[in-house]
């Protein structure tokens, strides 16, 4: 729900333009005032599912969640649709953590646990696809409101569920929430979101994007040397310290940044170059979802137990990197068959053998009191990583296209060149982003069966060998 809510807003954001009739320079604000509050306070919302409770900090994220999506769907300006949609980051900030913490503290049996995070990554790797199907057929057959009203369904049954079958789990309210992390970690994630917004707004050569970058990882550098003194941080450093779950991580970013080149740019060839209506391009992106939740399955159950993340997840960036370079064969009079169809199911594949590994292992180890704030790493990764992937593949692709069209006559058999080689370039860059990562977490992640969870009751996390 919570990320589906980005795929989706995309789409119907055209309609919602027209039915409220808001400028263009607005548009794309209601994308980033979601991304803003949820990025910048995902380790904070972390932070409290741990000290407040999980199952509390879930239904609580749920319910304000829904209600946002009420509030935007009901919208009769872009002022309440863009503030919909930053409350509803605010509340997914809290909600995304706590789900995966409940997951990581529940499933703490050896044989269970796979298989949970299994499922779990195969959503999560899904998701993109998901979104634009769902989309597609709300906008087609209903209206672009419903896009938004459609999580009234998933909150109810998700509060209904977590009301009957959740535990409570014991409040960590011993240690004070830690303020100069939180200020220096939410104000450093916002600078640094909101840096990125802007690269795909105006450019990289704006004084707001380099300003707000450059402010964004001073502010986390002073972030980091805060919560290494600190006697209760808002991150302790043993968690990303550990090299597999620091590895997991950075496969997390990098991922989130290398499959935008799948989803938006595939997007924009079958629609726009292909003629592909919303629900079509959403049914072509099925058979990825498929090879994702094959992968996640076999990746998770099988060999993650037997010999580590190291090799699947290494594994799983190189296929990405393959499938990528070879998605770029596309062409202006392309074939789905062909062109696209066996390449989005390697690009599945390697999706599959990342999500749910990295997710298992990045909550691996971690003691009852971390476990919030460990998932609410692995979702910072992952946004962070996407909103690089937004403004540094956009930017290529747009150059691209300026520079094919330079000298030519812009005839609209020129303009689906120039468009397919922005798309083209874009992937090639993706497809480097996924190899880069093939190497860096081949180095980090250690071979071997990966550390067993710490359930409930648990001591601290205190044997957790660090390379900070």
């Amino acid at each position: 729900m919570i990320v589906l809510d980005v795929t989706i807003m995309n789409i119907a954001l055209p309609s919602a333009q027209k039915d409220l009739g808001f400028s263009d320079d607005l548009r794309q604000w209601v994308v980033t005032a979601y991304s803003l509050a949820f990025g910048s306070l995902l380790l904070v919302g972390g932070r409290l599912s741990d000290m407040v409770g999980r199952k509390i900090t879930f239904i609580t994220g749920l319910i304000g969640f829904a209600a946002a999506s009420a509030f935007g769907g009901a919208a009769q300006d872009f002022a309440m649709l863009a503030t919909a949609r930053a409350v509803q980051g605010v509340f997914a900030a809290l909600l995304a953590p706590a789900a995966l913490s409940l997951l990581t503290t529940t499933f703490t049996d050896p044989r269970e646990r796979p298989r949970a995070f299994a499922i779990y990554g195969a959503v999560a790797g899904a998701r993109g696809a998901a979104g634009l199907l769902l989309c597609g057929l709300l906008t087609e057959y209903l209206d672009w409101r419903w896009t938004l009203y459609v999580n009234l369904f998933f909150a109810g049954f998700a509060v209904a569920g977590g009301m009957t079958l959740l535990r409570r789990s014991p409040r960590d309210d011993a240690a004070p929430l830690d303020i100069p992390g939180t200020v220096t970690a939410v104000g450093g994630l916002f600078c640094l979101v909101y840096g990125l917004a802007s690269a795909e707004l105006h450019s990289w050569h704006a004084a707001s994007t380099w300003g707000f970058l450059v402010a964004g990882v001073v502010t986390l550098a002073g972030f980091v040397l805060i919560e290494g003194r600190s006697r209760h941080p808002l991150l302790p450093l043993r968690v990303p310290g550990d090299r597999n779950r620091g590895g997991s991580y950075l496969a997390m970013l990098i991922t989130g940044a290398g499959m935008f080149g799948v989803f938006l740019f595939l997007t924009y060839y079958l629609q726009n170059v292909l003629g592909y209506s919303p629900v079509r391009t959403g049914l072509a992106f099925l058979p990825m979802v498929a090879a994702v939740m094959f992968a996640a399955q076999l990746a998770t159950i099988v060999i993650v137990p037997r010999i580590g993340p190291r090799i699947p997840i290494a594994a799983g960036l190189l296929t990405g990197a393959a499938g990528m370079a070879w998605l770029t064969g596309i062409q202006v009079q392309g074939s789905y068959p062909v062109q696209v169809l066996p390449q989005i199911v390697l690009v599945g594949l390697g999706l599959g053998f990342i999500f749910a590994p990295g997710m298992n292992t990045a909550t691996s180890g971690v003691g009852p009191a971390d476990a919030g704030v460990a998932s609410a790493t692995v979702n910072t990764a992952q946004q962070v990583g996407g909103s690089i992937g937004v403004a540094l593949l956009s930017s290529i692709a747009s150059g691209a296209a300026t520079r094919y069209l330079a000298g030519r006559q812009p005839t609209p058999l020129v303009r689906a060149q120039a468009a397919v080689h922005s798309y083209t370039t874009a992937m090639w860059w993706s497809a480097g982003v996924f190899l880069a990562g093939t190497v860096a977490c081949g180095l980090l992640l250690r071979s071997g069966r990966p550390a067993g969870p710490v359930g409930e009751g648990s001591g601290e996390n205190a044997h957790v060998p660090a390379v900070l």
